[in-house]
Order: C-alpha cells, then sequence, then structure tokens
C-alpha cells in the first residue's frame, strides 16, 4: 500500500471550495459582534443600543440572511471532507483520522485559550469529527435519519429554554414576592428560584460577569488570558455537551448525506439547484422573518433573543442549503471566474484564514492592540470585516500562487502524516 498522504490541489473539488470560502467570508458577519462588542449584543441589539436607524437595519438584514447559517453550511463542509478523506480509494485509516482530529483539537483549544477567541468552533468540529469516522460508510438515508435525530433532540433543548425563559421569571417574582411577605414556600418553588437564578446568570450576566468579559478586551495580556479562559471553561462543562457538540454533529451529519447524493460534489442539475435554492430560501426567509418579528415586538424579550429557539435550526440550514444552491449554480454555469477563484483559494486556507480572524480581533479589539472593543457602532465593524475580506482573499490567492497548501494547512498536514513532501506549487 502506498503511504497515506493528503490530498493535492488537482484532486480537490472546486465547488467544495468556493462553498467553503464563502463560508468562511461569511462567518465574520456574526463573529465580529462578538469580537467587537459585548457579547448579548450578538443577538440582542438593545444591549447595543441597534433598535432604530442604520445600526437596526444591519442587525435585521445580518439576523435574517446571515445567522446561524454560515456556521451550518462550514459544519456541513466538514462533513463532507470527512466522506472525502475517510472513504474511496484514497481513504485513510483510523490513525492517521484520528491523529488529524486531535491535532484540530489543540489548534482549537490555541484558539480559545491564546488567541482569546471565546467564539472558536474547532473543538467542537473536532469531537463531533470523532464521532463521523463511525458513520463514514453509512448510506445517505441513514445519514438523513441521523441528522434529522440530532435536530430533533436540538428542537427538544431549545424549546424546553425557551418555555423556561417565558415562564420562569414571572413564577420566580411571585414566589420572591411571597418570600418577602414572610409565607413559607415548598421545595419545588426554590427549585425554580434556583433553576431562574442559573438561567438569570446565564442570559443576564451580573457585574462581575460583565467586568470579566470587560477585562478580557481592555486588561493586559495575562489578565485577559485568564478572565477569558474562565468563560471558556464555563462554555466547555455546558454549553459545549449540551449544544454545540450536537449542533455541530448534526450539520455535519447532513453535509456527510448532501455530499454521498451529488449535492455538494455540484453534480446535479442546474434545475434541481434552482428549485432547491428557491423552496430553500422561501423557508428560511419565512422563519427567520418570523423570529425577528417577534424579537422587535416582544421589545427584545430574553426568550426571543437567547439564541435558543426552537425554529432556529429549520431557519439557518434552509438558507445554509439556499447558498449551497446559488454558489453550484454559478460553478455549473461557469459564472464569475475571478470571483469564484478568490473563493476557492480562501476555501482552501479555511484553516489559515478562520485562525486569521481570531488574530485580527487581538489587534484590533483588545487594548494591547487598537483598543476599539465597544467603541464602534454596529454598522462600523463591517466597514473592518470588508477590510479583513479583502485582505484574506488576496492573501489567500497571492500564497497559493507559490505554494500547495495555506501555513496552516501546511502544518497540520505535515504534524498528521509525518511528511508532506514540497510546500511549493
Amino acid at each position: 500500500m502506498p503511504n497515506p498522504s493528503p490530498v493535492a490541489p488537482a484532486e480537490r473539488i472546486e465547488a467544495i471550495d468556493v462553498v467553503r470560502g464563502l463560508a468562511l467570508l461569511g462567518i465574520l458577519l456574526m463573529n465580529i459582534l462578538a469580537f467587537g462588542l459585548p457579547f448579548r449584543a450578538y443577538s440582542d441589539p438593545s444591549v447595543d443600543g441597534a433598535v432604530a436607524g442604520i445600526d437596526f437595519g444591519v442587525f435585521a438584514v445580518v439576523d435574517v440572511l446571515v445567522e446561524g447559517a454560515m456556521r451550518a453550511l462550514f459544519s456541513m463542509l466538514f462533513g463532507a471532507g470527512v466522506v472525502i478523506l475517510a472513504t474511496g480509494e484514497r481513504a485513510k485509516g483510523a490513525g492517521i483520522y484520528y491523529r488529524r482530529q486531535l491535532l484540530l483539537l489543540g489548534i482549537g483549544l490555541l484558539d480559545a485559550f491564546v488567541l482569546l477567541w471565546t467564539g472558536d468552533i474547532l473543538v467542537p468540529y473536532a469531537l463531533a469529527g470523532m464521532v463521523l469516522y463511525l458513520c463514514r460508510n453509512w448510506q445517505p438515508k441513514r445519514l438523513f435519519v441521523a441528522a434529522g435525530l440530532v435536530f430533533a433532540y436540538l428542537a427538544v433543548v431549545y424549546a424546553a429554554m425557551f418555555l423556561a425563559l417565558s415562564s420562569l421569571p414571572e413564577q420566580a417574582a411571585e414566589i420572591e414576592a411571597r418570600i418577602a411577605s414572610g409565607a413559607v414556600v415548598t421545595a419545588e418553588e426554590r427549585a425554580v428560584l434556583a433553576e431562574w437564578a442559573g438561567l438569570e446568570a446565564t442570559f443576564r450576566p451580573p457585574d462581575y460577569v460583565l467586568a470579566r468579559e470587560a477585562l478580557k478586551f481592555e486588561g493586559r495580556y495575562p489578565e485577559a488570558f485568564m478572565a477569558n479562559a474562565e468563560e471558556v471553561v464555563g462554555i466547555y462543562a455546558v454549553a459545549l455537551p449540551l449544544i454545540m457538540f450536537w449542533d455541530a454533529l448534526a450539520c455535519m451529519l447532513l453535509g456527510m448525506a448532501l455530499f454521498k447524493t451529488d449535492v455538494l460534489r455540484g453534480r446535479r442539475s442546474v434545475r434541481f439547484y434552482g428549485q432547491l435554492a428557491i423552496v430553500s430560501f422561501a423557508v428560511g426567509l419565512a422563519v427567520n422573518g418570523f423570529e425577528l418579528a417577534n424579537k422587535v415586538g416582544s421589545g427584545y424579550a430574553l426568550e426571543w433573543v437567547s439564541g435558543l429557539l426552537f425554529t432556529s435550526d429549520l431557519g439557518r440550514v434552509s438558507m445554509a442549503l439556499g447558498l449551497v444552491s446559488l454558489a453550484m449554480i454559478v460553478c455549473r454555469r461557469g459564472w464569475l471566474a475571478k470571483l469564484r477563484s478568490g473563493l476557492a483559494a480562501t476555501g482552501r486556507m479555511a484553516l489559515t484564514n478562520y485562525l486569521m480572524q481570531s488574530v485580527f480581533g487581538l489587534v484590533i479589539f483588545h487594548d494591547f492592540g487598537l483598543g476599539l472593543w465597544n467603541e464602534l457602532a454596529r454598522h462600523q465593524l463591517y466597514y473592518i470585516v470588508l477590510a479583513e475580506w479583502i485582505v484574506m482573499v488576496a492573501f489567500s490567492v497571492w500564497w497559493l500562487r507559490r505554494h500547495r497548501f495555506g501555513p496552516m494547512e501546511w502544518l497540520w498536514r505535515l504534524l498528521t502524516y509525518g511528511r508532506i513532501g514540497r510546500a511549493a506549487a
């Protein structure tokens, strides 16, 4: 048997690289909010006052068109990558595969702790990817069913959280009023108070949590490191096993199924992709528009801006499928050659560009850099997004004209395979 080696550039599927580049750039539209504003502003525009004017317009457009969709798209492509890596004539064995995932886990931990990116997705991707190897030979129908079951689990979790956030505040207020009047409360009522206290601390952080977040951006690096580490550990203890792992796994399973049915290979007809785009965008826009209307209509009530809506997966996955369909039509028709080339180069260097976003976040928003955290209006953050897009695309095109792999892709492959051959193109 030949020694295992990474996929050569000539063997790559351009359509997947184009979609991956689109997802990589698009995910910054949401991540910039967590870089540049208090984290609660990510889903609640009342936190930064973006409830009118151009800032509200930016919030509404991004919330309807982008929120969650790019993450879903990125996850689906990761699942497709697992099929490419672990099946077929060039399939890598379990040893290579799991070494690759463990290295990705290490890179994710570096991103989360050293680069201070609380919203890192590489850690849940690495963990979910370890499960996917067991599913590599499943038929598409089985993959679709598995993805549906995971999405159903998430919908139940989100629905329970939504109901709790809707009802517990009023119940807790009534119980506290009875306690203040000297009445005796039951153990069940005290449990309600404890449950609400936990949820309130998560979605309406107390002053010490807000101070810790500020220190993460406004302190010296050692102070910022400790504040960020405390926050990340809390996320890994609760959100990762309850939601983040399953969120990634569901879309990855869906991506595996879509790849095996040729949807993500770009091999279906233009008519198929056109019909899929129409249906997907219709569903996605309807669901996301419904959620936006309720956020605004409720005065940004906690249950609607928590980000835990049982309809959210339907909306974001539908939008992701619509974007896939448009990208595939563009690739099949041969339109926008230069744009396709730039997106494909960005997608081939997805890991490098993803980590580059974290580096930009350090340099631009932390006080040991330019110190712009919580200094810019919401719409002004998107000037930075545009600048980062230009840098990432230009750098990717320039680099890949001279080298076979991006810098981090080269390092990842070197550590995975123990050798990589010549790096130059």
